[in-house]
């Protein structure tokens, strides 16, 4: 796995872990900024490895894969 896929992978399971064990998060139905600066992190790896060379990235939590 490359560094950029592990980067990826620790990103959306940071975010998915904090999302679930939130209190704020659980309680407002909407993400805290801890959360959102999470998603950013998860967005930011994601676009990275977009523009790498190779293997497609996994769409973000809650997106529908093409095909």
């Amino acid at each position: 796995m490359s560094s950029l896929a592990i980067a990826l992978e620790n990103a959306r399971i940071t975010y998915e872990q904090h999302v679930a064990e939130c209190r704020q998060c659980r309680a407002d139905a909407a993400p805290c900024a801890v959360a959102k600066h999470f998603w950013r992190l998860y967005n930011n790896a994601r676009r990275q490895q977009l523009r790498a060379p190779g293997p497609q990235a996994r769409p973000a939590p809650g997106e529908q894969s093409e095909g």
